[in-house]
């Protein structure tokens, strides 16, 4: 199952509701939104004036980005159609019905509606990156490099770009330009791969990969290289927990030089038990 990821505005957490933090491409059944849970007003004590309780009114966007929140795309999209076609010179709009389209798993249409935000405003990085994440999704990856490419040239201080075209690099089997790319995200936010790095819900990940275990690896070569040992070791584990193996060549790698004499890497490199053995 193919799963992407976004975050959302803080304006609609404020409102207190039970929301789920991360989306995914599966359309929970539709159910009615939510209302603001608001103290009873109390009858006002002799003397005094009643206090009238004012519930807080929602724009057509607030309510939209709740139904994103709550993984009810159907009724957002619907939302989002009606500010686009209200403002269709509206990048962020086009976008975000992008976005709702696309965890509907529409992605010719989702595609459709991130070329017009891109078209619209060639500067939108965010559309761009979501070009890509089409592509990725259709095992495209010679595309979604392009169109990550092009987010980058747009926005060269987002993290999570790379990291996107570091994941497209090696589904491509271009391993070195992967690397690359992952130092480079690395480089801008070290704990990239421990959060969720989709901002305002207008950026999709996809972190989908077929081969885990060297992809693991990979990641634990680039946080070596960054001199992150606790990281490294974590992403090693993993990589032999996939049955990665050539985990044996890190001692000729000089990406893992600076790590490899501590005694948690040499527990990981050595060999598992065989049955009837002692470790």
């Amino acid at each position: 199952m193919t799963r992407t990821t976004m975050a959302f505005p803080a304006a609609i957490l404020l409102l207190s509701l039970s929301i789920c933090a991360k989306g995914q491409s599966l359309v929970d059944g539709p159910s009615a939104p939510v209302a603001p849970h608001l103290p009873q007003a109390q009858p006002p004590s002799p003397g005094q004036s009643p206090v009238i309780v004012v519930r807080p009114d929602l724009t057509d966007e607030q309510m939209a980005d709740l139904y994103m929140a709550r993984k009810e795309y159907r009724e957002a999209s619907q939302l989002y159609k009606r500010l686009a076609d209200q403002n269709p010179q509206n990048a962020v709009y086009l976008n975000k019905l992008g976005i709702a389209l696309h965890q509907q798993t529409a992605l010719a249409q989702a595609l459709k509606y991130y070329e017009r935000a891109v078209k619209v405003d060639p500067t939108y990085a965010d559309a761009e990156n979501n070009i890509g994440t089409i592509f990725y999704q259709r095992k495209k990856y010679g595309k979604a490099i392009k169109a990550y490419q092009k987010a980058i040239a747009i926005r060269n201080d987002m993290p999570v770009l790379y990291s996107n075209l570091a994941y497209a690099y090696f589904e491509d089997k271009k391993y070195e330009q992967a690397i690359a790319a992952f130092r480079q995200a690395l480089a801008m936010d070290p704990h990239l791969f421990e959060h969720n790095s989709s901002r305002n819900g207008s950026i999709l990940q996809d972190r989908t990969v077929g081969d885990r275990g060297k992809f693991y690896f990979l990641l634990a070569k680039s946080y070596a290289e960054a001199g992150n040992l606790e990281r490294c070791l974590i992403y090693l584990r993993k990589a032999k927990d996939e049955g990665y193996k050539q985990l044996a060549a890190i001692k000729m790698d000089p990406s893992f030089a600076a790590v490899l004499k501590d005694p948690a890497i040499q527990e990981v490199l050595a060999p598992k038990p065989t049955d009837g053995t002692q470790p």
